[in-house]
């Protein structure tokens, strides 16, 4: 089993930033991606930035530019760097451990909520 836990969420003014954090832990061995998903009120899920076990990364198009996806492997942590947030980017926010065919783990979830 692998859990996942999610923190950095909140209310921010559009413009502003957050940095989210989600860090895995159990049987991590051989994660293939790790990752932020969102899924907005009455929208599906949607990719916002993978980080691959080779070091790809991957975005969202909505959030190219704005946010960044970073690692700390010694600490199994995945962070999302968020700029320039916009109403539009509010959600809840999913951090995803994928292990192929071993298994894919969400978290609980955090609010990110932008005011106009």
């Amino acid at each position: 089993q692998v859990q996942v836990v999610e923190s950095g969420g909140g209310l921010v003014q559009a413009g502003g930033s957050l940095r989210l954090s989600c860090a895995a832990s159990g049987s991590i061995f051989g994660l293939l991606k790790i990752g932020w998903y969102r899924q907005a009120a009455g929208k599906q899920r949607e990719l916002v930035a993978v980080s691959t076990i080779g070091g790809g990364t991957y975005y969202g198009d909505s959030v190219k530019g704005r946010f960044t996806i970073s690692r700390d492997n010694a600490k199994n942590t995945v962070y999302l760097q968020m700029n320039s947030l916009q109403p539009e980017d509010t959600a809840v926010y999913y951090c995803n451990v994928n292990k192929g065919a071993s298994g894919d783990y969400w978290g609980q979830g955090t609010q990110v909520t932008v005011s106009s």
